[in-house]
């Protein structure tokens, strides 16, 4: 499958880079979670049966522009929908983790004419504390950056799937390897994405797959209040996953996304 990197300029001056591998559509958009990028996503996409797949990397967040001054969830959402409306997609899957899944949440309730179907994986209506968010920042810059190597990367950050995700999608750089994210930026983006957004989620109409993961960062209420509220929604739980189950259940998550997703 081909994969041709492409870049947008948006009317703020940002630059957003995405991939496009080539199949067949409808197109299925996938939209990584906080601190990610669509790098994490390639074996999702080259797993979706022949599809054409985007890969989206979001403000502040991949090769697109890391230090973005606007950092509000229009912002976010703007970038998604100018994409789709150069790449002429029509109505597309959107999938979205994390993050991500809270910025394709609201792209389905502003522009339900673009969204055919909908997978959220580990996904709410936007919670979190300034206080977890504060500590986040604090834990990013702890990085002791450069690294010598993406081994020591690893090493250092641990070896859990996402710590292999953050040190393959490092930046090399002649003095060493860079993270393509800046913590202060990552402390805006979830601060805005903690505002809760019940009126948005109730008002999405595409058929839904919402996606956890028994290990993932939602208490069973969360879980539960979150679907009730949706309007068109299919529950399907991971087993032995994290939160980055696209990672670390790779098969249980091709598998039901295939499914949900599927045009035959």
């Amino acid at each position: 499958m081909d994969c041709v990197r492409k870049t947008l300029a948006t009317a703020d001056g940002v630059l957003i880079s995405y991939m496009v591998l080539d199949g067949r559509e409808p197109a299925v958009v996938i939209v990584h979670g906080l601190a990610g990028s669509g790098r994490e996503f390639l074996p999702t996409a080259r797993a979706l049966s022949g599809r054409k797949v985007l890969l989206i990397d979001q403000r502040g967040h991949g090769f697109s522009t890391q230090l973005p001054e606007d950092t509000s969830r229009a912002a976010f959402v703007d970038d998604i929908v100018r994409i789709l409306a150069v790449e002429a997609l029509g109505a597309v899957d959107l999938v979205g983790h994390s993050m991500g899944a809270h910025t394709v949440m609201l792209v389905a309730a502003e522009h339900p004419d673009l969204v055919r179907r909908l997978v959220l994986l580990e996904a709410n209506e936007g919670s979190g504390s300034k206080e977890d968010h504060a500590a986040l920042g604090d834990y990013f810059r702890s990085w002791e950056i450069p690294f010598p190597s993406r081994k020591m990367a690893s090493d250092t950050l641990g070896d859990g799937p996402l710590a292999h995700a953050w040190a393959a999608d490092l930046d090399e750089r002649t003095d060493g390897f860079y993270p393509k994210f800046d913590p202060d930026v990552m402390v805006a983006t979830i601060d805005a994405v903690s505002v809760p957004r019940w009126k948005e989620w109730g008002l999405v109409t595409a058929p839904t797959l919402v996606v956890y993961a028994d290990h993932g960062m939602f208490t069973e209420e969360q879980k539960a209040t979150f679907i009730h509220h949706g309007a068109n929604v299919w529950r399907v739980d991971l087993t032995s996953a994290s939160h980055d189950a696209h990672l670390d259940a790779f098969d249980q998550w091709i598998a039901s996304l295939n499914r949900f997703i599927s045009v035959d």
